[in-house]
Formats: C-alpha cells, sequence, structure tokens
C-alpha cells in the first residue's frame, strides 16, 4: 500500500497563478488538477483526450502565449509512494512551457508545467510535432528510455540508444548496475548486425536518392570529423555541394546520467553533473544544487551565493575562450587559439588555486561549498580581471573584425527570433537574435540581483552575432567577478541547516547532533522531504535546469536534466538547409555545443 504524504491544502483561486485562472475560465476547473509543487511553477495534470486543446490554447490563444516548449519527458510512477492527491498513472508524461514575455514582466513566472497520467505497460499519447517543431526529438528520447508511443509522430525511433537495444532504460523495472546484466558478448554475427544498423536508409528521412534532374550525393560528416566538436554525426544529402537536407545523429556519448542519479544519494550525485556540460564546470553543479535546496527548505548564506556567482562565472570565461577559438580555428585561423588557451590556463589557475581541481571540481555542496575561500584567493582573482580585458580586445580587433572571418560568417546560419522560440534555442543563440532575455535578469538566483551587468545582444542572428555576444558576455563576466571581489561578504561557508551536506566540519567536532547529521549525510545521504523542484539556471551555453523528484528517500526517484544543446542541434536541419558544406562547419561553430550536454 503507498505510503502518501498529502498535498498542500487547497489553493484559493484569487491566488492561483494568471495561467491556471485562465486555463480555468477556457476549460473549466474540473478538467484539471492542481498540484502545488515546492518550485512554484504552475503544475495541472490535464486529461489525454484534452491534452492538444490545451496546448493549443496556450501557445496561440492566451494572452502572452507559451511560444516555446522548453522541455517534454516522462517518469515512471509505479514505485512513488507519496502520491497523495495525484490522478492514478503507471508513466506520466510532462510538457514544461515557457513565455518569455511573462517571464520578463513578471520576474520568473513565465512557466507552466501540464502533465499526462497514463496507465498500462504500452501507453500512447497523440504526437505534438505539429504544435512544436522541437517536439520531435524530445517525443523520439521520451519513446526511447519510457517507451511511450506518440501517434502520428513522423519517424518515432531510438535518438540516444541504438537500433539494436531491448528495452527502455529509464523505467524502474529496467536494472540501474551492469552486475545485473548478464556478460556482454560481441561474436562476429552480433557486429555485423550492430554494422548494418548504423546504415543510413534515406527513404527513411523522407529523402529521395535522385530525380529527374538530379542525383543526390549522402555524405557523413562524423562521427569522427573536427568540425563535429565531438562524437556528433550528421548525414547530408548533397546537390553538388549544396545542402539539399541532413539528418543530425545523436546517442554516441550517452551514459545514462539520468539513471545513474536513481542509485547516487543526493550528495554523491553532484560530480556525475560536472560531466554533462564538461567545460562549465561547477556552473554545472548549480542548478543541481539549488533545486535540492529548493526540495530541503535550505537557504543558504550570502557569501555563499556571491562565491558560487564568482566561480560560475570563471567558466563562463573559460568555456566561451575555448568557444571563440575553434570557432576562429573552423574558418582557418590557427593562432588565435594558442593565445586562448594560455588566458584559459589563467584562468584555471585561480579556480584550481580556490578548489583544488580544475575542469571538474564538484566544489558546490547542498547547502554550501566544500570549503571556504583560501588566503590569497583575491590577489589570484584581481591578477586574472586585470589580464584578460586588453586580451579580449586583442581578439575583438585581430579575430572578429578580420575581414575572412566576416566574410565566413555574417549572414550565414541565420534564423529568426521567432525560429529560435520554436525551436527551444535560449542562451547567446536567442539574445544573437535580438531577444533580451537572460535568466540572471528575468528571474535572478543565487544573489544575481545584487550584480550590475548588461545583457549583450545582437540583431542579426546568424554566426557572426553568436560570437559576438559571448565575447561581450566575458568582459560582463569580468564585470561580475569583479564585483565579488570588491564586495564579497564574510560569513560561513556552509548554511546552518540539517540537510546540509556534509555539515560544517567544526560542529561535527563540537556536538554529537552534528556528529549524527554528519555521519548520515555522507555515508546514506540527506534524507529530502517529498515532493518535486525544478531550477533553471543560465549556464554557459544557454538555459540548463533539473526537475527532481524526491520520494522522501536518499535518492532521487526521478532526475530530468534539460540541457540547452540537445535543442539546439536538432535545429541544424532547418537552418542549413539550402546552404554549402562550408556553411554547415561555421554553423556548428556558431552553436557552441558540447556532445555530453547533448547525450547525457
Amino acid at each position: 500500500m503507498a505510503e502518501d504524504a498529502p498535498l498542500a491544502p487547497p489553493v484559493a483561486p484569487a491566488a492561483l497563478p494568471e495561467v491556471v485562472r485562465e486555463l480555468y475560465a477556457r476549460f473549466g476547473q474540473t478538467t484539471f488538477t492542481y498540484q502545488p509543487t515546492k518550485d512554484g511553477v504552475p503544475t495541472l495534470w490535464v486529461p489525454k483526450e484534452r491534452l492538444l486543446e490545451v496546448l493549443r490554447f496556450l501557445k496561440h490563444e492566451v494572452p502572452r502565449p507559451y511560444r516555446m516548449l522548453l522541455d517534454l519527458h516522462a517518469v515512471d510512477e509505479r514505485l512513488r509512494r507519496h502520491r497523495a492527491g495525484l490522478p492514478p498513472a503507471d508513466f506520466t508524461v510532462f510538457y514544461h512551457l515557457l513565455s518569455i514575455e511573462r517571464d520578463i514582466a513578471t520576474r520568473g513566472h513565465g512557466d507552466v508545467r501540464l502533465k499526462v497520467a497514463l496507465s498500462g505497460d504500452k501507453p500512447t499519447l497523440p504526437t505534438i510535432t505539429r504544435l512544436w517543431a522541437n517536439a520531435n526529438w524530445y517525443e523520439r528520447e521520451t519513446w526511447d528510455l519510457f517507451g511511450i508511443v506518440f501517434e502520428g509522430h513522423p519517424n518515432l525511433q531510438r535518438i540516444l540508444l541504438p537500433r539494436t537495444w531491448q528495452g527502455h532504460p529509464l523505467r524502474k523495472d529496467y536494472p540501474a548496475r551492469a552486475t545485473e546484466f548478464d556478460p556482454f558478448l560481441l561474436d562476429q554475427a552480433r557486429q555485423d548486425a550492430e554494422q548494418e544498423a548504423l546504415r543510413f536508409n534515406p527513404e527513411e528521412w523522407g529523402m529521395k536518392r535522385a530525380d529527374p534532374d538530379h542525383d543526390y550525393m549522402f555524405l557523413n560528416l562524423g562521427p569522427n570529423h573536427p568540425s563535429a566538436h565531438g562524437a556528433f554525426r550528421i548525414v547530408l544529402q548533397l546537390d553538388g555541394e549544396v545542402i539539399v537536407d541532413c539528418v543530425p545523429d545523436i546517442g554516441y556519448h550517452h551514459r545514462g546520467a539520468e539513471k545513474m542519479a536513481e542509485r547516487q544519494s543526493w550528495h554523491t550525485f553532484i560530480p556525475y553533473t560536472d560531466r554533462i556540460d564538461y567545460l562549465g564546470g561547477v556552473m554545472n553543479n548549480l542548478p543541481y544544487v539549488l533545486a535540492v535546496e529548493q526540495l530541503a527548505g535550505i537557504e543558504v548564506p550570502d557569501r555563499v551565493k556571491t562565491i558560487r556567482v564568482m566561480m560560475a562565472e570563471f567558466f563562463r570565461i573559460t568555456s566561451h575562450l575555448l568557444f571563440l577559438g575553434t570557432y576562429v580555428q573552423d574558418v582557418g585561423a590557427m593562432t588565435p587559439i594558442f593565445f586562448m588557451f594560455t588566458d584559459r590556463q589563467k584562468a584555471y589557475d585561480v579556480i584550481e588555486a580556490v578548489t583544488g581541481f580544475r575542469m571538474h571540481p564538484a566544489w558546490y555542496r547542498i547547502g554550501g561549498l566544500a570549503a571556504d575561500l583560501p588566503k590569497g584567493w583575491d590577489r589570484k582573482v584581481r591578477e586574472f580581471v586585470d589580464w584578460l580585458p586588453k586580451r579580449l580586445d586583442e581578439y575583438e580587433k585581430a579575430a572578429l573584425k578580420n575581414g575572412i572571418l566576416r566574410a565566413r560568417t555574417i549572414d550565414v546560419a541565420r534564423y529568426t527570433a521567432d525560429e529560435a522560440i520554436e525551436w527551444g534555442v535560449t542562451g547567446a543563440g536567442l539574445r544573437a537574435t535580438g531577444v533580451n532575455y537572460d535568466l540572471r535578469k528575468a528571474r535572478p538566483y543565487s544573489g544575481y540581483e545584487n550584480f550590475e551587468f548588461e545583457v549583450p545582444l545582437a540583431a542579426n542572428g546568424d554566426a557572426y552575432d553568436r560570437a559576438v555576444v559571448r565575447l561581450e558576455e566575458m568582459r560582463q563576466s569580468l564585470h561580475i567577478i569583479r564585483q565579488c571581489l570588491e564586495h564579497m561578504p564574510e560569513g560561513p561557508f556552509k548554511a546552518d541547516h540539517p540537510l546540509t551536506c556534509p555539515p560544517p566540519r567544526e560542529r561535527m567536532l563540537a556536538d554529537i547532533e552534528t556528529l549524527i547529521n554528519h555521519f548520515l549525510g555522507v555515508s546514506w545521504g540527506p534524507v529530502i522531504p517529498p515532493g518535486e523542484g525544478y531550477f533553471a539556471i543560465e549556464a554557459t551555453k544557454g538555459l540548463n535546469s533539473y526537475y527532481l523528484t524526491s520520494d522522501g528517500g536518499t535518492m532521487s526517484y526521478r532526475t530530468r536534466i534539460r540541457t540547452p544543446s540537445f535543442p539546439h542541434l536538432q535545429m541544424i536541419p532547418h537552418i542549413i538547409r539550402g546552404s554549402m558544406i562550408p556553411d554547415l562547419i561555421m554553423l556548428l561553430a556558431s552553436i557552441d555545443f558540447v556532445m555530453a550536454d547533448v547525450d547525457r
């Protein structure tokens, strides 16, 4: 029998979020089941048969519409104990929508989450690919990992796992450890079958091999190619050098991070977050620990908030420097990347001095940090923020104002603001189209509301503007870091809360209660109260979020990681059709993606 914890008391109609009142007025209150959550995102359960009309209303009819499908995925509910007040379900599919206009106007209230309860071992839902273009990959991923069929999908097949894979790994009855499987054997027959499964079939994707006037060539770019920036394959349909169509093929880097979260304690999952966008370092820790703290009710000290901001901006700079160096290199210029790697090493020297590690510090903790700032940190930080501005000026003059680079990138791989929103583009790729949307301003977190900085914008939305925006973002990051340097608050580096993990060591040595919490938190992991929490940040490549479900245990029941690179790659065919192969190379360079961020 399920052990259900009661939900919060019913919310009075006047206190309901605006979007909930709008839905009630249009469809009637009895159509929905309202679910209070700890993240404050309006969450409504909708019947399967009403799903499409509700989503259509939210995108096209409601004032200040929800034009971006931010995320779409599922939960296996069959082992979940704390479900009081929720519709009975074996599986749940959730749709997370974003209205940028609402978010800017209300400072953080532009989200709505719809859920659909499904029963049985072979659940089905209608596809929403005709409503949002970027639903295509999200529905494929949900079918791949959960086995939920989206009827009417144009090509519902595996996306992260090989076509020969058996089962759906994010179901609760699917093993989480290698020791639970039979030994892996790869004989010649199986190897041949796996190789054959990789063969590209153009007709399957609606492509023709020829028509009366043309014979088309199909070219595999990747999964091992320097311009692919990782294990990424894209199959091109070519008429000469003109790209008629293409199919991005991902999943070569998939490691099952969301499945791993189900067998790691809340505390020990932190190092796994570093490896999602492996160029983002501690910035990857931030949305995760903020989501856990939201569930646990932990408020961290101001010193912790400021240090987190400072180190996150350091990693924004290191990531953008690598982007800019490889971006210029893809045009054919070799020299700048060596200078930019010198600057990255100087940044990593500061990061290492503060955290003890360079690329993957895993330094943030639930309720605080692994340690306080070391003596002399301010001198190291000051040296760096004094060093980099002149270097950025040189890069702008020597690289971004170079005639060859401008000719190769201006008006290349353009898309509009409306197209970016339709495909779920966030970060610099969205701001390059002129949309002034940065989560650090729209819904400030970790104290960003206390910092003065500008949001760099462009207007053309091409490969050149995406680089210009990122260069200016580095200048703004330096401005933020300097403010951290000059106004670092005093105080503890961990919250005084029993679920802070691990508790401060000096207190652990002083009283028995903290010693007990320390022992339990490190050995078993903190017990996080049941509930759902979502937190999003402005990461190096766009909006990165963690949507966590706790069932009142020491491990996450469900961890959903929404990464920016996933929708960015999905948009490639829409942008590049009719262009030349060199334009595709510059598009890939200007996206600034990491395959671990795509595949997770």
